[in-house]
């Protein structure tokens, strides 16, 4: 007797689709051999630059989500052009841009030379294809010579 399967539909919680996904970008960056270690180490080091900085990645993710199903979750939020000039802008905030600034040009970077060893190990393959493809020619010819 077989079981049917279930209709049944889970909700994920806002903000943890983003994490997931950093995590896992990172994971296929670094390769690591002990993925639960790197995870555990990775969730650490959010925590930290979260503290620091006061900036949440998995809150940002969900009103990024947010915005592109409903455009009102940025309204809150007042551009910086439409402030008053008598206003200053808190520590807290000009901390929040650096530190966002900061870990952007990290993550170019870091994105950068990702794209390189890319090229390079597609380079290096397409190398050792023709060198394949060199070698078979040649026992090729020197069995033909042979015959």
């Amino acid at each position: 007797m077989s079981i049917p399967f279930s209709s049944t539909h889970y909700r994920i919680p806002q903000g943890f689709g983003n994490l997931l996904e950093g995590l896992t970008r990172e994971i296929l960056r670094e390769q690591p051999d002990n993925i639960p270690a790197f995870a555990a180490a990775y969730f650490e080091n959010l925590l930290e630059k979260r503290e620091k900085t006061n900036f949440d990645p998995a809150e940002w993710g969900t009103m990024v989500d947010d915005r592109f199903y409903n455009n009102h979750a940025f309204k809150e939020q007042e551009p910086l052009e439409k402030c008053e000039p008598g206003k200053e802008k808190s520590q807290t905030s000009m901390k929040e841009v650096t530190a966002l600034n900061e870990s952007s040009e990290e993550d170019k970077d870091m994105e950068e030379n990702a794209a390189l060893k890319i090229q390079a190990a597609f380079r290096g393959h397409l190398a050792r294809e023709e060198v394949k493809k060199m070698k078979s020619s040649d026992l090729q010819e020197k069995t033909e010579e042979n015959e």
